[in-house]
This record gives C-alpha cells, structure tokens and sequence, in this order.
C-alpha cells in the first residue's frame, strides 16, 4: 500500500512540473516569485518545473523498483532524484528571484 500512495505523490509531483514548465507561475508561492520580473517568468517556471518533475520521477521509479525488486538500498536513488530536483529549485530561485528569500 506505500508503494501507490508513493507513486500517486509522484505523479502529483509530475503534474505540477508539467503545469509549471508550460510557463505557469500561479502555482509557485507568491514569495518565493516576488523579485521574478515578468521577462523572467517563463523560464524561473520552466527551470522549477523540471525541478519537480525529475523529483516525481525518482519517487515513482524507486517505488516500482522496489515493488520488483524488494532491495532497500534503491532508496538511494529516490535521494539522489530530490538532490537533483532541489539544484535545479534552487538555481532558478537565486538567478530569477535573486536569492532564496
């Protein structure tokens, strides 16, 4: 049963980045878009929607692959998605919004 609610958080990741990618920034909370000038917004969208989209990717294909491999340490990729998701989060948050906050 942790396997789908996993998989259907990923796939809810998925859909977001998608929206996000097609230059939507509605869904970006309005602090962390406050400094992105309105040039900038499709690709400070498009940058954290790739972001989200490869962390619902690790997260479905970890749990299919534990599903048919039943091997824990394939956790490890999940890491390695939300590490690689975060970097490009945060690129896009400090080179369009200049800075974290």
């Amino acid at each position: 049963m942790e396997y789908i609610a996993m998989i259907g958080l990923g796939l809810c990741f998925i859909a977001l980045g998608i929206y996000n990618i097609k230059g939507n920034i509605s869904s970006i909370h309005w602090y962390n878009r406050t400094r992105v000038t309105m040039d900038n917004a499709k690709k400070y969208a498009k940058l954290i929607g790739i972001g989200t989209v490869v962390i619902g990717s690790s997260m479905i294909v970890t749990e299919v692959l534990k599903l048919i491999f039943d091997i824990e340490e394939i956790t490890y990729l999940l890491i390695l998605g939300v590490v690689v998701g975060l970097i490009f989060i945060l690129y896009a948050q400090i080179k369009y919004n200049k800075g974290l906050f």
